[in-house]
């Protein structure tokens, strides 16, 4: 496999590596395909690398999903 840093490829080369890896933008329902688009922009416009992006976006999630309630244990120490 070829280099996806910033220093090895071209703009247009980046856009096409986040295109590929997203699939089809345009044909997302809801739009969370367009955002997720956006948030490789720095990455196409040569700011921030790939690895740092998803280091960021990982740091900052929340799934909002509540796990499942604790259930009383009957052995009392």
């Amino acid at each position: 496999m070829e280099s996806i840093l910033i220093k090895d490829t071209t703009r247009e080369q980046r856009e096409q590596i986040v295109a590929e890896s997203i699939g089809n933008i345009s044909g997302s329902c809801d739009g969370c395909m367009s955002g997720l688009a956006e948030m490789y922009q720095d990455y196409i416009d040569g700011k921030k690398e790939i690895r740092e992006i998803n280091m960021e976006f990982r740091a900052h999630y929340e799934s909002g999903v509540e796990g499942p309630e604790k259930a009383d244990c009957e052995y009392k120490a």
